[in-house]
């Protein structure tokens, strides 16, 4: 047998091996497409991943497909997954609460939360300073970046939290009460701030919580249902894969990535909103994978003490463990 032959052999093996497994991949294909229910929060800090990934089809070339769910407060989003509505939630600074009780299984983190947080006062109402706010009542939704945030604001302005009224409602009534002067102060989280805005110009945006960073800054992310996490861990690293995908044009294009989210999914915000959130005012959004939580291979290459950290995770593995991960958790 000549060796001319033998080459020709070995093509037409190679021919049809590569013949059967194109036949037999599209099933296998279709066949890996998974179906997720995922509650949110309408929030750029926390959905800006969601719509870009899903924009740029990033999550569908995973085989990821979400049945989404939007929630109006992190309680809510987790209350959801402790009643199996959803499998995985993308949330703010209320995972550092929910996580560490042990409500779920943290395995992505979206940003560090510098200015999420603000607290509103009207002088209309006798309140224009900190020292106004004791004895009265602020609403804001405890448990989450505004309530821990809130804490901080108060214990820095030598405010025992006991000496205020915290009135505990989800976002939107919060909102309502502080409009409707039911309450003097709101501690609230973006985008609520334009309604404030627009209802009350005389408010007064006291602080927010860029001036207590970093002992006020949260970490926001996804977390799953631990039985969902335990069962389910390759479909978690796909996500990540496709995380990283949309958050590494968030960080190289941030301008083009604003805009695209202001187009097509905050067209109600105020002009140049989610630009100035994926620049830092409103949140921080990580290059690459943070290093507490994402497993081996993981590296920490930000300058100390920079705010926009900058991670590699070569595994695109959920970590087996949460860690040393939570920066707050509030009573």
């Amino acid at each position: 047998m000549s060796a001319s032959d033998i080459s020709r052999r070995r093509l037409l093996h190679r021919g049809a091996a590569l013949t059967a497994m194109s036949t037999l991949g599209a099933p296998a294909l279709a066949q890996a497409r998974s179906r997720v229910r995922l509650g949110y929060l309408h929030v750029v800090a926390v959905d800006g991943h969601i719509w870009t990934g899903l924009d740029r089809g990033s999550f569908d070339r995973e085989g990821i497909d979400f049945e989404l769910h939007e929630f109006s407060t992190g309680p809510e989003v987790f209350e959801a997954m402790g009643k199996r509505r959803v499998d995985v939630v993308s949330a703010g600074g209320v995972i550092s609460n929910y996580l560490a009780l042990g409500q779920g299984r943290g395995f992505l983190i979206n940003d560090i939360e510098v200015a999420t947080a603000q607290l509103w006062v009207r002088p209309t109402l006798g309140v224009t300073t900190f020292a106004d706010l004791r004895g009265r009542r602020i609403a804001t939704t405890t448990k989450t970046t505004a309530h821990i945030f809130l804490d901080r604001a108060l214990r820095a302005n030598n405010i025992n939290p006991s000496e205020v009224q915290i009135v505990n409602r989800s976002m939107p009534a919060a909102i309502q009460a502080f409009i409707a002067g039911d309450v003097p102060a709101v501690a609230l989280w973006v985008p609520f701030n334009i309604a404030v805005r627009q209802a009350l110009p005389e408010a007064i945006k006291l602080v927010d919580a860029s001036a207590f960073y970093p002992q006020s800054a949260v970490l926001g992310g996804w977390a799953a249902r631990s039985d969902y996490h335990a069962e389910n861990r390759e479909v978690l690293s796909r996500i990540i894969r496709a995380w990283t995908d949309a958050n590494d044009h968030m960080v190289r294009n941030p301008a083009a990535a604003a805009e695209a989210l202001q187009r097509s999914h905050y067209q109600q915000s105020a002009s140049g909103r989610p630009r100035r959130g994926l620049q830092g005012a409103e949140a921080l959004f990580l290059a690459r994978m943070a290093p507490p939580l994402f497993g081996r291979d993981c590296r920490e290459v930000a300058p100390a003490g920079q705010r926009l950290l900058h991670g590699r995770c070569r595994s695109h593995e959920p970590a087996p463990g949460i860690g040393l991960f939570y920066l707050s958790t509030v009573a």
